[in-house]
């Protein structure tokens, strides 16, 4: 199906992360969708060394195989006792069948004993247009790990990641909470800003007549 407006596509099937990047980005006017409302198309192969080659291989795939704009963020958590593990390899931290309480249980299995807690949250966001350029965002917070779950919201390694300014974990807060401080919530702030001259590079880089050339912005 056609868009009158507008497409960006988030290249994740996380709902709980197209949501969180949904509620960054709302006031444009523009349809954001994720790619579970298309068909199936290949899997991207994670193998990049960082952060950002992994969030552009996922970006520029989405964005030439379905024409439109794309958004794509890696991410993970960097713990300073593991030598920054798991790290690129969050979200497939003891293998691919893992749940996310799973991963969280094996981490603190990991770090059972140990002082040091610190972790970070990292964040590459790149957004790519169908022709290949992309823009890159980055974000930061900085936690402990606990040692144990708390709290039912988020996702992933949220229920471990304990964030001193506010004295909760990530799953403790509130989506408008964890936007204003997270990660994510800090890299799509960035480019929340300067959002109207990211209308502008996406309009130079697609082919006339596309909706973004219709835009306000």
């Amino acid at each position: 199906m056609v868009s009158k407006k507008p497409v960006l596509v988030i290249a994740t099937r996380n709902r709980g992360k197209t949501a969180e990047i949904r509620d960054l980005l709302q006031g444009f006017p523009m349809e954001v969708r994720d790619l579970s409302d298309f068909g199936p198309i290949p899997e991207v192969e994670e193998d990049g060394q960082t952060f950002d080659e992994n969030a552009y291989k996922k970006s520029s795939f989405t964005a030439r195989v379905l024409g439109y704009p794309a958004l794509a963020d890696d991410s993970g958590l960097a713990v300073a006792a593991l030598n920054g593990a798991p790290g690129v390899l969050s979200a497939r931290f003891g293998g691919e069948a893992l749940s996310d309480a799973d991963r969280c249980r094996k981490l603190l299995a990991e770090m059972k004993g140990r002082s040091d807690r610190r972790a970070a949250f990292e964040c590459v966001l790149s957004l790519a247009v169908p022709s290949g350029p992309a823009l890159t965002y980055e974000g930061r917070c900085e936690g402990l790990l606990t040692e144990a779950p708390a709290g039912a919201n988020g996702f992933g390694y949220d229920p471990i990641f304990f964030y001193p300014p506010a004295g909760k974990t990530y799953a403790q807060l509130t989506r408008e909470e964890k936007n204003r401080i997270s990660h994510r919530g800090k890299a799509l702030q960035e480019l929340r800003a300067e959002f109207e001259k990211v209308i502008l590079w996406i309009r130079r880089h697609m082919p006339p007549g596309n909706p973004w050339n219709w835009m306000n912005g």
